[in-house]
């Protein structure tokens, strides 16, 4: 499965050629409920591709629509792994399916540019967290919020195993030959002992381990790490790890003997904390900002102050919505009286265009805004 977050980070999502399909699906995680997910696909397919053959008749039809349709037919995807919101989002050389653990608006959206404006919120939720589970020779990795925890599917890229990093020829990094005067063959003596060796392959395991899943996850994502595993590999990996989001804080047992509830919640326990302080610390920050003038709460100010580039910090409410779109030259905000689905809503247009801007975004419990306004922005200048 992709990771938005990460072709987000590597600019695919802007780079892609027209014309741009983006499909948004609620799925579900159990039976019976789940069984409607292909077909409610298939509808939304065909909603697809008469928007295609009317807005963009000339394009080879066809061939953008294969990949859905073989998504569609892969019955291990729709009956393993289902979180609660689909997403794909495919053009010319480009085919990408990404699953959310909060629910999407159902919607297909045909047009020159990719619909990403539904997963800001999602993205940049506050209560978002990853578990690194591991002993010496395997590793799972766990997404989190507050309600959630779900299994991550990984990349080549991350190593599972350490059996990924050895096999005959790595051992034989360990060992010399030596053939003794009139024997048939070689015969291979160590350069340390058996423990030793072992202890150079779990170092070097939990070492590659460390730097994928900073690389592939910690970075892009921003999001705390909090390890699971016994205290001797608690010790062995925070001594070698160059995490800087690896947090002190750590769940020490074998979490193979923990159930996944039962881990999300020790996981909360120990991440809720920080989620509070760094909520906290935002909110106080704004507040102090704001008796400098340098911390807003109007709408339209902060619209014009987001396309200057002045917005570093940018608080939105996460229960809020507000009909409208942003003018991403101008700053100028047009209100609309209902909701169009396509529009993805104000708040997330300025959410957009701040993270666009360089600017971060931070989704707030409703019951902890420091505004009513719907938005907190902090000003660079």
């Amino acid at each position: 499965m992709d990771l938005f977050i990460n072709d987000y980070n590597a600019g695919l999502i802007d780079a892609a050629e027209v014309p741009c399909l983006s499909l948004y699906q609620p799925t579900h995680r159990a039976f019976p409920d789940k069984q409607q997910d292909p077909i409610r696909f298939r509808n939304l397919l065909s909603k697809m591709e008469e928007s295609l053959r009317r807005e963009y008749p000339d394009q080879d039809i066809r061939s953008l629509i294969a990949p859905f349709e073989r998504l569609a037919e892969d019955t291990d995807f729709w009956r393993m792994r289902t979180l609660d919101g689909l997403v794909v989002l495919a053009a010319p050389n480009f085919f990408r399916a990404y699953r959310f653990q909060r629910p999407v608006p159902e919607l297909v959206v045909v047009a020159d540019n990719f619909h990403i404006k539904p997963l800001v919120r999602m993205l940049q939720s506050a209560d978002g967290y990853y578990v690194l589970s591991l002993d010496k020779h395997q590793i799972k990795l766990f997404e989190g919020n507050r309600d959630r925890l779900d299994e991550v599917k990984l990349p080549p890229e991350v190593p599972r195993t350490s059996a990924e990093l050895q096999g005959d020829n790595d051992r034989e990094r360990h060992l010399s030959k030596w053939k003794p005067s009139g024997a048939p063959g070689s015969v291979l003596y160590g350069k340390g002992t058996q423990s030793e060796i072992e202890n150079a392959d779990v170092a070097r395991f939990f070492r590659a381990l460390d730097h994928a899943i900073l690389e592939q996850y910690s970075r892009p994502s921003g999001r705390p790490l909090l390890l699971a595993a016994l205290p001797e590999n608690q010790s062995i990996f925070r001594r070698l790890s160059r995490n800087p989001f690896l947090l002190d804080e750590e769940i020490d047992t074998n979490p193979n003997a923990l159930s996944l509830e039962e881990l999300r919640k020790r996981a909360w326990q120990a991440v809720e904390p920080h989620y509070l302080t760094r909520l906290a610390g935002l909110i106080e920050g704004f507040e102090a900002m704001r008796a400098h003038e340098l911390g807003d709460a109007d709408l339209e100010r902060v619209a014009r102050s987001t396309v200057a580039g002045r917005v570093g910090t940018l608080l939105i409410d996460a229960g809020r919505r507000i009909h409208g779109q942003l003018d991403a030259i101008t700053g100028e905000i047009t209100y609309n009286d209902q909701a169009d689905p396509t529009a993805g809503g104000l708040l997330d247009d300025l959410a957009e265009l701040v993270l666009k801007r360089g600017g971060q975004i931070v989704v707030v419990p409703t019951e902890q805004m420091p505004t009513d306004t719907g938005i907190a922005a902090i000003y660079r200048f």
